[in-house]
């Protein structure tokens, strides 16, 4: 018996704006994670391990970060002659062309080119969060379900259920849906996975398109969910270990937190599930004079003299000798100078923290780089503090 044919579309062309300077000069899914990685692995890792080829990759925000990390496809198994990696930038010359204005708007824009590849299941997965799931799996429950489209669905905190699509279930059938909720039902969200029945969907599309508009079929949640949704034609299917969307500063500083934890909760070496990236361009960490290091992930070309405690140090950040850098996450090239102190903070790429400054402290994650205040530099004067207290 033939496996389904299965169509996977990464929603990656979003502005990102809830990850503030992260995101003012990368496309979100290139914002590094845990030293070595972009956040767009964790989705492309999944397809190579649900053995699904054919991936198809939305972009439109700060194209080329995304771009040349994802090369060929070739770290996921997807450089192939037949299949493999396609990158969808915006187009022009139908009247389908134009500027994605939401994830409904985007999977409209290219309902021709789905339509023709003649996939079994469509798989829509977002790339701003962290986790593992077989694809393959949830298409083929799906696909024995009968249903219109299946919502892979996680449960979250209670304060932050607002931030997510909510719905209500019973048994698996999804019976309540609402996008982002001043009041949530529930505190079972979807986690941004879903499984369509292409042609039933891209046909509801059409006739929400001639109802509200190209640009206002918005968000999948918008329009589309919600009327599967009354109609009975909505599915759950819960997943059961580790997730964590990413989308926001504060999320990322904490997703970065879970990793430094002594029993992950992902094994990101895992023989059986690796998540892969483009690497292999930097050479071994090495731990310098006085450096001391506790409890922190070290990526390739990194030089510490310092002292690191509860930090996650991206490829090429350098600790000089008396810098102190304690439960932060420090992008690639960063250089923390002599004495410098930076606490509780995210920095991002090529920051150089000067002799005898303090970056950070207690409370709030604070966020440092170009277009923070920064006078369009990249370094934070000797002696300085950030933020300033006055």
């Amino acid at each position: 018996m033939a496996l389904p044919r299965l169509l996977v579309l990464v929603l990656a062309g979003g502005a990102g704006g809830r990850l503030q300077l992260l995101t003012a000069n990368r496309a979100k899914p290139a914002v590094p994670f845990a030293g070595v990685y972009r956040l767009v692995d964790f989705p492309l890792s999944n397809c190579q391990h649900s053995q699904i080829p054919d991936v198809w990759v939305s972009i439109q925000q700060h194209p080329t970060s995304l771009a040349d990390h994802l090369a060929n496809g070739r770290p996921w198994d997807l450089d192939r002659t037949s299949g493999g990696l396609m990158t969808l930038p915006p187009f022009q010359g139908t009247e389908r062309g134009g500027w994605n204005t939401g994830t409904a708007n985007s999977l409209w824009r290219q309902a021709e080119l789905i339509r023709g590849f003649g996939a079994d299941a469509l798989v829509v997965v977002s790339s701003d969060a962290v986790y593992e799931l077989d694809y393959r799996e949830v298409a083929e429950a799906h696909l024995q379900s009968g249903a219109e489209v299946t919502m892979v669905t996680t449960e979250v905190d209670a304060g932050d259920a607002a931030r997510y699509g909510i719905v209500e279930v019973d048994g698996d059938r999804v019976t309540g849906y609402a996008y982002k909720p001043d009041e949530p039902a529930t505190t079972t969200a979807t986690n941004e996975v879903f499984v369509f029945d292409p042609g039933p969907t891209l046909d509801r599309l059409e006739q929400l398109r001639s109802e509200v508009g190209e640009e206002g079929l918005e968000d999948l949640g918008t329009h589309l969910l919600p009327a599967q949704t009354r109609d009975g034609l909505a599915r759950a299917y819960p997943l059961k270990g580790y997730w964590r969307d990413v989308g926001t500063v504060e999320s990322y500083w904490e997703a970065h937190r879970d990793f430094l934890s002594p029993e992950p909760p992902i094994d990101l070496d895992d023989p059986r599930w690796p998540i892969h990236t483009r690497g292999g361009r930097h050479s071994a960490a090495r731990v310098l004079d006085d450096g001391q290091i506790e409890n922190s992930l070290l990526s390739g070309g990194t030089r510490i003299s310092g002292n690191v405690r509860g930090s996650v140090l991206s490829p090429g950040v350098v600790v000089e000798a008396g810098a102190t850098v304690l439960d932060s996450v420090l992008l690639p090239g960063v250089r923390v100078r002599a004495g410098a102190t930076v606490t509780r903070s995210v920095v991002d790429d090529g920051v150089d923290v000067g002799p005898g400054s303090s970056v950070g402290g207690e409370g709030d994650v604070t966020l440092v780089g170009l277009r923070a205040r920064l006078d369009e530099g990249t370094e934070i004067p000797a002696g300085a503090r950030y933020p300033d207290p006055e």
